[in-house]
């Protein structure tokens, strides 16, 4: 590593404009000139310098990225090479509350640039924490990115005088990382950050003082535990919190244990960790018994009255010819019912696939935009962009416009998006590829749709963002975005955005998240947020889900969620190039946390052409005998809010032999928490294990009993792998009197831990917990860990101390160990509780490394 240390940013104006924000100002000066006073801002260009980096490339300088000097090719930092690590590391002036970091780029695309980047953050070079973990387009225009800026539970600012960005990725996989230009905002004024300095170490110290009261009382030190609390007047834990130690760690009182827990329980005390955890998901296929129902096909449309428990279906492509009929399913009745089956005969749409509907709760009318052409006959006679119109209370169609773009409306289009504004009476489409008269050369750049709205009240049509490349794009007073096709699109009634995610245009991926506010026209792109916890064995190696042909969103606007089922994905862009099998995979994007979630991932194994049937078609087997769809394309999900189901119908399996197959098959999502009365059911088995585990050791024919009346009544006895573990802690009764013979023959001063007596998998409580109440182990940090007894905070010593400290102490071997076990399950069922009531989930032991 090297270093490098005395050049500051220069104040050079931004490309961008101001970042800084407002926050009131100074009294007027009462002289004016070189003492004045300027307003106070909260957010403000900070000075910085290049205090560490990985390496650089020759005439490619850390120090450039000082200097923002876009048509100059030299004017940025270079690693030498793209191994990891390859990081580089700024000083600032002094401590600031850091918000946000600005990217300058060259002034046109480079492969350079990094495509992925993670920003770490600390007041010591050597003790950092994320800050950031984000992408740049591969563009030239520059890109600004929040930081977070405050503590981990949010009740104080973070200050910092380190910053370190770590490229993880460029755009050419096989180049060096580039850096152009940085800069950073926020406020360093001593005045403001003093202040923010002292509630930080105030907090720091708070949560050193916990950290040793919690090995204090974990190892046993009572006096030191009382002393110090005493001292600081800090406490480890709410009383309640204490009040469960007590009874399950000192008394072992396991009864008032499991009331607690079952009060704590009620009172939702655990709610906020049983909202953080992810979705366990369950596919129906739907086996209608109506005589008449939807064949096959692809491409075609589903929208759903939630309140007259309806689903509306229309056309599409069944391999041979475009549909123009539609259909009703009626979800109580559970039946499907032909409304027309060919709607052109009515006053109705022709026949198409890759058209957009929409309902509109209000006027319950259907509302149909767009269409797929085959360019033989694409006249332009022919392409017209028609709006139709279904009332579903008369059964009527009616044609809006022939042409919507001869009346400030979009061209026709396929593969765009449409949403609606029921309580502004307005639908808003966006992108897809504007469909043109076919020509004799087939070079023709492809025309993609902007950003329209129809206001239903008036029929009158908008345009209210033009696509990028559009001629207009270039004037200043005309907004415009970068159009695309292959998107999803939902609207949110209560924040009143319209969130687009994914796309295509051309051969570029588009993976942003989009915001779009309606009231105030604002556009913006949502940070990104690739981490995640445990081992993904899968080829989508970030975790978001990849941008592709077969994205389908909906939204709850009620629990601020986006669901996304992708399906027959395309991975790009990968260093690691494996064969990619077809897969499904279900992703939540939570509006609140602003962090993906991905709920399943099943991957389906291509099969042979003699082997296709109809079940390997419609469904994948899973291990557990379930069926789920299989992958496939051209299909359509929808979202019924009011019974939280999604329903699938139909679509293009894409099997090689069979390229005309379209599939008829219809499914539901059912999407479900884990409950109250799960994770009530498990902490009592957990609690109730120990109670017989320590029951064997004594009374063995007591410890019969007890396993044949209370534990078998908290297990699951039609699940496998619950019956497992109950005939495991059965066998523990065979091996009491071998466990007395070990313990007694153990030399003096050797840790005899239970599970290396027992004869059996000492169960880590935090993986059962996770198991039996099926929350996803991707996701459950806290209770996931391979942490054991040893590794807890709670050191084999104290657990099994020898005989000298035993007697200091007025404790035996098989007490200390006794205690240990209970403290290793109360540290687990703690971390259920709210973090604000709890005792710090780290250990003091976790500092130390020798």
């Amino acid at each position: 590593m090297s270093s490098s240390t005395t050049t500051t940013s220069s104040p050079t104006d931004s490309s961008n404009g101001s970042l800084a924000i407002s926050y009131g100002t100074l009294p007027p000066p009462l002289v004016t000139g070189a003492n004045s006073q300027k307003p106070f801002t909260l957010s403000e260009r900070l000075s910085f310098e290049v205090y560490s980096y990985s390496s650089y490339s020759p005439n490619y300088l850390p120090e450039n990225v000082l200097v923002d000097c876009p048509n100059d090719q030299t004017s940025r930092w270079s690693a030498y090479t793209n191994s990891p690590p390859q990081f580089l590391t700024l000083k600032l002036k002094r401590p600031a509350i850091v918000k946000k970091i600005k990217f300058g780029k060259f002034e046109k695309s480079h492969v350079c640039n990094i495509k992925k980047f993670r920003v770490f953050g600390g007041l010591e070079d050597d003790h950092m924490v994320l800050l950031l973990e984000g992408g740049l387009k591969n563009d030239n225009i520059p890109e600004v990115f929040n930081l977070r800026c405050m503590t981990e539970d949010g009740s104080e600012n973070l200050p910092i005088l380190y910053l370190k960005i770590v490229p993880l990725l460029s755009w050419g996989p096989s180049f060096n990382f580039s850096i152009w230009y940085i800069e950073l905002h926020g406020q360093d004024d001593p005045m403001y950050t003093c202040a923010r300095m002292k509630s930080y170490n105030t907090l720091r110290e708070t949560e050193i003082i916990k950290l040793c009261l919690k090995h204090f009382r974990q190892q046993g030190y009572m006096k030191a535990f009382g002393a110090l609390q005493e001292q600081t007047n800090v406490r480890l834990e709410h009383p309640l919190i204490s009040e469960l130690h007590k009874y399950l760690v000192v008394q072992g009182h396991f009864e008032r244990a499991e009331l607690f827990i079952a009060d704590c329980i009620e009172d939702g005390l655990m709610d906020e960790y049983l909202h953080k955890q992810d979705y366990k998901h369950a596919w129906h296929m739907k086996y209608t018994e109506s005589e008449l129902k939807p064949g096959n096909r692809g491409g075609h449309q589903l929208v759903v009255d939630a309140k007259k428990r309806l689903i509306y279906l229309y056309g599409g492509w069944d391999g041979y010819q475009d549909l123009s009929d539609l259909w009703a399913y009626n979800i109580e009745l559970d039946e499907w019912t032909l409304l027309c089956e060919r709607s052109e005969l009515s006053n109705g749409p022709s026949p198409r696939s890759c058209h957009k509907m929409i309902f509109d709760p209000i006027s319950e009318n259907i509302f149909m935009l767009g269409r797929y052409l085959d360019n033989s006959i694409r006249t332009s006679d022919y392409i017209k962009s028609d709006f139709y119109l279904y009332d579903t209370r008369s059964r009527n169609w009616m044609q809006i416009c022939d042409d919507t773009s001869q009346v400030g409306g979009p061209h026709l289009v396929y593969d765009h998006q449409m949403c609606i504004d029921a309580d502004k009476r307005t639908v808003y489409v966006f992108g897809g590829k504007i469909l043109t008269p076919r020509s004799a050369t087939s070079s023709v750049e492809p025309e993609y749709s902007g950003l329209f709205s129809y206001h239903i009240a008036t029929n009158t049509w908008t345009q209210i963002l033009v696509d990028c490349h559009h001629a207009s794009a270039a004037q200043a007073d005309i907004m415009s975005i970068k159009s695309r096709i292959t998107h999803c699109m939902v609207f949110h009634n209560k924040q009143r955005k319209l969130y687009i995610y994914g796309g295509q245009r051309g051969k570029e991926d588009l993976d942003e998240l989009l915001t779009y506010d309606v009231d105030t026209q604002s556009i913006s792109v949502l940070n990104k947020e690739h981490s995640h916890h445990g081992n993904i064995n899968t080829s989508e190696a970030k975790f978001e889900p990849s941008s592709g042909y077969t994205l389908r969103a909906t939204i709850d606007c009620d629990r601020d969620e986006i669901y996304i089922f992708s399906s027959l994905n395309k991975v790009k862009d990968r260093r690691d190039v494996h064969p990619v099998e077809p897969s499904n995979s279900f992703w939540v994007y939570s509006l609140r946390t602003h962090r993906w979630s991905r709920i399943y991932y099943c991957r389906h194994s291509a099969q042979d052409v003699n082997s296709i049937n109809k079940a390997n078609v419609l469904g994948t087997n899973k291990s557990d005998g379930s069926l789920e769809p299989c992958p496939r394309y051209a299909h359509q999900l929808v979202y019924d809010e009011l019974a939280k189901t999604h329903y699938l119908f139909g679509g293009n399996p894409g099997i090689f032999q069979y390229q005309q197959l379209r599939l008829d098959d219809f499914w539901l999502l059912h999407l479900e928490k884990p409950k109250r009365e799960e994770i009530l059911k498990h902490c009592r088995y957990l609690i109730r294990k120990l109670r017989y585990e320590e029951m064997v050791r004594i009374d063995p024919l007591k410890a019969l009993q007890y396993l044949r009346q209370h534990i078998s009544e908290v297990i699951d006895h039609t699940d496998a792998e619950q019956l497992d573990k109950f005939h495991k802690l059965a066998s523990l009764l065979f091996k009491s009197h071998e466990i007395c013979q070990d313990s007694a023959l153990s030399p003096k001063g050797t840790p005899m831990m239970c599970a290396g007596t027992e004869g059996y998998e000492a169960s880590t409580e935090e993986d059962e917990l996770t198991e039996v109440i099926g929350l996803p182990s991707a996701e459950n940090v806290s209770m996931e860990s391979s942490e054991s007894l040893a590794t807890s905070g709670i050191s084999e010593t104290a657990s099994s101390p020898s005989s000298s400290s035993c007697t200091k102490r007025a404790r035996t071997e098989s007490t200390c160990e006794q205690l240990n076990r209970r403290a290793f399950l109360f540290n687990k069922l703690v971390q259920l509780m709210p973090v604000s009531m709890v005792q710090p989930e780290r250990n003091l032991s976790d500092f130390v490394v020798i």
